[in-house]
């Protein structure tokens, strides 16, 4: 792998479109190098958009994702940066871990109402019907 790389490469390397990368282009979230209409991704570029993803993939909203990455030229050895991480993550993980409960209440409840509704279909098929 060079140290830069096409837009076509991007795309092929992290499974995105082109359209999402010039998205997060658009957003600040990558810097790519221009020559002329060609886009060029960095190490850095790379970097920061496997850590947009795995952001996405987590539930961070696109400015929590910005905050943090910019949190990395602090000086201070992304103290700053990982503890503001660690605390976002930590909330996230308490709302899906929520939302987790709800829907196995969810799903708990459907197959009572399924189960129940099976018993209902069955005693009426086995009752002769009135004609």
């Amino acid at each position: 792998m060079t140290d830069q790389m096409t837009i076509r490469e991007m795309c092929e390397a992290f499974d995105v479109t082109p359209r999402t990368l010039r998205f997060y282009e658009a957003k600040e979230l990558i810097f790519p190098l221009r020559d002329g209409q060609k886009r060029l991704y960095s190490k850095r570029d790379r970097a920061r958009l496997k850590l947009i993803l795995r952001g996405k993939r987590f539930g961070f909203s696109l400015e929590e994702i910005r905050q943090l990455l910019d949190l990395y030229h602090m000086g201070d050895s992304q103290q700053t940066q990982l503890q503001r991480t660690y605390e976002t993550a930590l909330g996230h993980l308490r709302a899906m871990e929520a939302q987790r409960d709800e829907l196995t209440e969810a799903i708990e409840e459907l197959r009572h109402q399924i189960k129940w509704g099976e018993r209902e279909l069955a005693a009426r098929r086995s009752k002769p019907s009135a004609a």
